[in-house]
């Protein structure tokens, strides 16, 4: 009775043989799905770590300026750019105002390299004067303009509070810093930039030489 029930459960070896493919493709399918959230988990790793790379960069590379209006005597004054950053820039415009109003009063073009850790010095008090007046007591303001890493930045308003008396400095002390120092200019058109470098000899064609007559000699023999 027990060796029929067994001969009655009995599987053809054909029957297993054909089953053997579809164990292999589960298994296959199990260890894939493993290694697919194991490469999403390293994908996800490598993009933190390279944001954070990037982040690290861009805060050490970044360009950080510093203004500071500083009196003199009575009748002169200096604007202080000191570079905070590792990378060098390139001035182009500093830019003075009244914070009673809203647009430039002062404009100073420049094209001074400034390079990272260094100080730009410039004696301005003619230009601040002419901004203020003869009589005035308030916040002034500048603001500088430049190129780094082949785009164009502006600093916020540096503020600084000045006294003038008949024509005369009486007192220029910073006020306050900004709250965001540096941003990008955007370009709404072409950029328009002009090269510092040209080649000049670009557009020279090389001048060909002229063919000269094929001289005949005479050749004698003894």
């Amino acid at each position: 009775m027990h060796m029929q029930m067994m001969s009655s459960f009995r599987v053809p070896w054909g029957t297993l043989i054909s089953y053997v493919p579809v164990i292999a493709t589960i298994v296959t399918t199990f260890f894939s799905i493993i290694l697919a959230r194991a490469t999403l988990r390293y994908v996800e790793a490598t993009d933190k770590g390279l944001a954070l790379a990037r982040e690290e960069f861009e805060r050490e590379w970044s360009p950080d300026l510093h203004i500071k209006m500083e009196r003199v005597s009575p009748t002169e004054a200096r604007i202080i750019v000191t570079n905070l950053a590792k990378t060098s820039v390139l001035l182009q415009l500093l830019q003075l105002r009244k914070l009673s109003h809203a647009v430039p009063f002062e404009r100073c073009r420049l094209n001074d390299p400034l390079v990272g850790g260094m100080t730009w010095t410039q004696e301005m008090g003619r230009r601040i004067l002419a901004c203020t007046g003869q009589e005035f007591e308030g916040p002034i303001a500048v603001s500088a303009t430049f190129y780094a890493s082949g785009r164009m930045f502006r600093t916020d308003w540096f503020r600084s509070q000045i006294q003038v008396r008949e024509g005369r400095l009486v007192s220029l002390e910073p006020s306050n810093m900004p709250t965001r120092r540096v941003r990008q200019v955007e370009r709404k058109g072409p950029e328009r930039r002009r090269e510092f470098v040209q080649d000049v000899t670009a557009g020279v064609l090389p001048e060909k030489t002229k063919a000269k007559p094929e001289e005949s000699f005479l050749v004698t023999g003894a």
